[in-house]
Parts: structure tokens; C-alpha cells; sequence
């Protein structure tokens, strides 16, 4: 992944050409606290140190290139995050955990900001994820809702009890994004409200 960020780096570089990578709130490990552009990545997954490696290698080759660090992104019933609740919700075995936080964003809007900083100047790493954070489970309650299906059969656990390694509470501070951009990022409840359409990015 660093390597084909890297090149991709080089050949923007090479024709003066924008660039905008996008990461992942995975390089971060999970804190109590918001995670904002300054705190360095500490990943605890091979996903999340390889997108980390991807940042390093992005910022050492195009130092003007901007970094968007993202969490949890959302659309219609065919995206992931959702399909997998929707299968929990139909009787696929599997769980939602209790202590993994995040910040779901919308994917238009994740999009027509990313457009935005296509558009400017800005260097570095910059956080755009929703300013709601909602544990799995909660999550999965307001997926149910949004498509009219009972909540019973969702199970739930703590990431330990999985066995699995996952950051837990992983919440990005987005405020720089949302007073540089126009673009408006709703929060996850309005997003998955009941019977809601999913916001499109403001053009």
C-alpha cells in the first residue's frame, strides 16, 4: 500500500498535479479522547499501520498533497458498514461490538469535500468524518430504523471477547475540516433517520 501511494505521489508530483490521499481513522489505536490532525498514528492492525506507512510515504514525496483521514462511510443498503448490518438483522451470524466508537460519514459528502480540497491549497493531514460518534451497537439500532426491522436479532460483545484486535474508541475531531469547507457533514441520526434520504454533497 505505501508503494502504490508512493507512485501514485511521484506521477502527481511530476505533473504539478493536486493530490489528495485518503486514510483511515484505523491508524489510530483508540483513546477516550478526540483525535485531531496533530496526534500521530499508532496503529494496532496490519490495515492500519499500512495505511499509516501510505500517509509517510504520501507526505515524504508530495509535501502539498492533503491527507483526509476518515472513519466509518455510509450510503445506501449495497455499502458495506450497512449491508453488514442489514445480514446481522436477517440472520447472518456475527456481532456489533460495544466499544468500538466511530464517527460515520456520509459518502457524497466525504466526496464533495474531498472536491473542495482538490480545489485549494491545503497541506497535510485533515480529519473529515461525521461530528456524531456512536458505538457499533448503536449503529446498528439506526440502521434497523432507518429500514423498518426490529432490532432482537443484533448480538453484541466486547472486541475482546472476539478474539479479534481492532482500535476501540476511535472518534475524529473533524472542527478544522468543518470550518475550512462548505460542504456540510451530518451526523449519522440524521443521516439514518427513518424513512431520511441520504444527503448529496452541496455543489
Amino acid at each position: 500500500m505505501a508503494d502504490g501511494a508512493a507512485n501514485v505521489a511521484a506521477a502527481a508530483a511530476a505533473v504539478g498535479a493536486r493530490l489528495v490521499h485518503v486514510s483511515s481513522d484505523a491508524v489510530h489505536s483508540g483513546r477516550p479522547e478526540w483525535y485531531t490532525e496533530a496526534d500521530q498514528p499508532n496503529p494496532i492492525t496490519p490495515y492500519g499501520a499500512a495505511k499509516a506507512a501510505a500517509e509517510t510515504a504520501v507526505a515524504a514525496v508530495d509535501p502539498s498533497a492533503a491527507i483526509v483521514r476518515t472513519s466509518v462511510i455510509l450510503g445506501d443498503e449495497t455499502t458495506s458498514h450497512i449491508r453488514f448490518v442489514l445480514d446481522l438483522l436477517r440472520g447472518t451470524p456475527g456481532a456489533l461490538f460495544e466499544d468500538e466508537i466511530r464517527c460515520p460519514v456520509d459518502g457524497g459528502q466525504l466526496a464533495g469535500a474531498i472536491l473542495e480540497l482538490v480545489g485549494n491549497d491545503y497541506a497535510g493531514v485533515i480529519n473529515i468524518a461525521g461530528p456524531e460518534a456512536v458505538s457499533r451497537p448503536e449503529f446498528g439500532r439506526l440502521v434497523a430504523a432507518r429500514y423498518g426491522l426490529r432490532p432482537d436479532a443484533l448480538v453484541t460483545c466486547k472486541i475482546a471477547e472476539s478474539g479479534m484486535t481492532r482500535p476501540g474508541d476511535v472518534k475524529l475531531d473533524s472542527s478544522r475540516a468543518y470550518s475550512m469547507l462548505r460542504t456540510r457533514i451530518s451526523g449519522v441520526r440524521e443521516l439514518l433517520a427513518s424513512g431520511a434520504p441520504s444527503p448529496r454533497p452541496r455543489r
